[in-house]
């Protein structure tokens, strides 16, 4: 089969290509899936470079990756089914994160079949395409992960969600105001506030003209996705019942080449304990990948999430797609057709 191979960490243009290779064999338990989508984002652009170094410690290998093929996120059609599987049967229609442990590892989705896990995934609903199904798998269940269920997302509340353009965000913005919620958006430049505005926020705010943490408006729930500001100064933005939550983006290497942002996480994490702003972190969590998926696919049958779509690549052009998410300046997420 074709897929993209890499050979070690570094930028995306010297160390991936397009090869063939054999057709992973499928095991007990999993379904082999003709790939007809795969989605491009930050967590496949920190695995291809390798970036920041400390996530290689989480077991895609220190000085090159374990599995050369890179992606994470797909939706095809089952073509092959293991031993012990009676969910789906050849032909059907499927989605999912191929991973079962941790994001930070190549999971085999750029290419033309994966062998997954038949539990990790669920059924593409009928009139859901492959393409935006494709770009839902890692940035929902993080949305899902994180979003607390609680009031702060009910109707009267407001939310204020930082990077809602991005994968993460906007899916998180869509979440909140499906559940009731009065969503404040706030990213980056014309082109990226366009997108905010696409995916239904009832306010904008340019970051480049305004900072948020300065405002008189006070918020049930900042769901932040870059960690941009401090958190003392989000905090004064917040109801006296607020809730904060940060996901942590690196910023495709600003954040730091060693550590990235995780000792600002891990911070937090011990500020929780003592601070009601601050969710309990349960860092032993691991997700219900199949469940969740099927959420999401509830949530895409509803019109309760849209994806965007910026453009649809070819295979051979993963480098190009990798090197234009770092950019920031797609407009939606970026899909690679096999």
């Amino acid at each position: 089969m074709r897929a993209i191979v890499q050979d070690g960490y570094g930028a995306a243009r010297d160390v991936l290509s397009l090869q063939e290779v054999p057709a992973p064999r499928v095991g007990p338990g999993e379904v082999l899936v003709a790939v007809r989508a795969t989605s491009v984002h930050p967590d496949v652009w920190h695995v291809v470079t390798g970036r920041p170094h400390v996530l290689r410690l989480f077991g895609n290998g220190l000085v090159r990756p374990r599995r050369r093929v890179p992606g994470t996120d797909m939706a095809g059609e089952v073509v092959g089914v293991g031993a012990d599987v009676d969910r789906f049967r050849v032909g059907d229609r499927v989605f999912g994160e191929v991973l079962r442990g941790n994001q930070w590892n190549n999971g085999g989705a750029w290419a033309e079949y994966v062998a997954v896990r038949a539990d990790n995934l669920a059924p593409l609903p009928p009139g859901v395409g492959f393409i935006p199904a494709a770009t839902v798998p890692t940035a929902g269940l993080i949305v899902l992960m994180n979003l607390p269920d609680r009031p702060a997302l009910g109707p009267g509340r407001r939310v204020l969600v930082n990077g809602a353009a991005g994968g993460v965000g906007g899916l998180a913005l869509q979440v909140a105001r499906a559940r009731g919620a009065e969503v404040t958006g706030v990213d980056l430049g014309p082109d990226r506030l366009a997108v905010v505005r696409r995916l239904g926020a009832d306010h904008v705010v340019d970051a480049e003209r305004d900072d948020f943490t300065t405002g008189e408006e006070r918020y049930d729930l900042v769901f932040d996705v870059p960690g941009n500001h401090p958190y003392d100064h989000v905090r004064r933005v917040l109801t006296d019942d607020g809730v904060y939550v940060l996901v942590g983006h690196d910023g495709y290497g600003t954040a730091g080449r060693w550590l990235g942002s995780m000792p600002r996480v891990l911070r937090l994490v011990l500020r929780s304990r003592r601070d009601r702003h601050l969710p309990p972190a349960d860092l032993s969590a691991s997700p219900d990948r199949g469940a969740r998926t099927a959420d999401l696919a509830a949530l895409l049958v509803d019109g309760a999430i849209t994806p965007v779509v910026d453009r649809e690549l070819p295979l051979d052009r993963a480098a190009e797609a990798l090197d234009l998410l770092a950019s920031g300046t797609a407009r939606g997420r970026i899909v690679l057709v096999p």
